[in-house]
């Protein structure tokens, strides 16, 4: 692989499709994925996120065009995965195995993994090596996991709710470890999750899929500038109204709206702004008018 085809997006697809017998599960979905970025897949139970992460690991057939660094992950999977981690969940690792026996394994099944900057990771921490992974603290079979995510060299890591079933303490440590020992500007991360709060802070770009498609892609700075909350003061429940507003509702006893590429200028005549955190721009899309 060249670095001329890294410069190039790590993600490109066209018309991406998949169905399962008579549910379509992935509906002519188009995105970029640019080198060096951060980004959430964010969508309901059965919204399509799993299905898209296996086509662009070449873990499932599909309809339409679809390059991951320059590659058909249908046909050249075993070439694209020396540049790939993936992890499902960050609690599951082999039970049976000792902790270094976890780090052997890895060592013979992965060209691009440097055992001693695991080794340095796991010296910061008490995972004794010689316990099997069915006797550790879920917090350390985290530091495991973690330890051996961020000793391979992979140019692309994807995340397919990873920190599930964690409690909050291991959960703020994955994603903090995951930004400050791992992630740079040669590497893009792919990131689902149903803990969206979690996750915000260390996005670049954000893309919402509902029911298949890709109803939103954006980067995160201007995403939070688009949608403004306002909580309409007294008086002027008409005139927020006739601007359009994507969710209404009621706050306090008083009208609350959500816009959409509206001066927040005009909207500060209204009542009293903010901007919304992604949870509520999610749910604003997913809900709001003309969704």
């Amino acid at each position: 692989m060249t670095e001329q085809t890294y410069n190039a997006p790590v993600v490109e697809a066209r018309g991406l499709a998949k169905n399962f017998g008579n549910f379509t599960a992935l509906k002519g979905a188009t995105f970029t994925i640019p080198l060096g970025r951060i980004v959430g897949v964010i969508g309901a139970n059965g919204a399509g996120k799993t299905t898209l992460l296996n086509a662009v690991l070449g873990l499932s057939s599909y309809e339409g065009e679809l390059r991951v660094m320059g590659r058909d992950p249908s046909r050249e999977r075993p070439a694209l995965m020396q540049d790939i981690c993936f992890i499902s969940d960050v609690a599951t690792l082999p039970k049976w195995m000792k902790a270094v026996e976890v780090l052997d394994y890895v060592e013979s099944v992965h060209p691009k993994f440097d055992r001693a900057k695991a080794m340095h990771f796991l010296s910061r921490t008490k995972v004794p090596l010689e316990r099997k992974v069915r006797a550790l603290s879920k917090g350390m079979t985290v530091q495991l996991h973690l330890a051996v995510v961020m000793s391979i060299d992979a140019k692309l890591l994807v995340l397919d709710e990873p920190t599930l079933g964690l409690d909050i303490i291991f959960r703020k440590q994955f994603y903090q470890s995951l930004l400050e020992e791992y992630f740079d500007e040669q590497r893009t991360v792919i990131i689902t999750t149903h803990q969206v709060e979690e996750v915000e802070h260390i996005l670049s770009d954000v893309m919402f899929i509902k029911d298949g498609e890709i109803v939103l892609e954006a980067d995160m700075d201007e995403l939070t500038q688009k949608f403004i909350e306002v909580m309409v003061a007294p008086g002027k429940e008409e005139e927020a109204m006739a601007l359009g507003p994507m969710t209404k509702g009621t706050t306090f006893g008083k009208t609350t709206c959500v816009y959409k590429d509206i001066n927040r200028e005009k909207l500060a005549k209204l009542g009293e702004t903010r901007r919304l955190g992604l949870a509520d721009i999610f749910v604003a899309t997913m809900t709001g008018e003309g969704q």
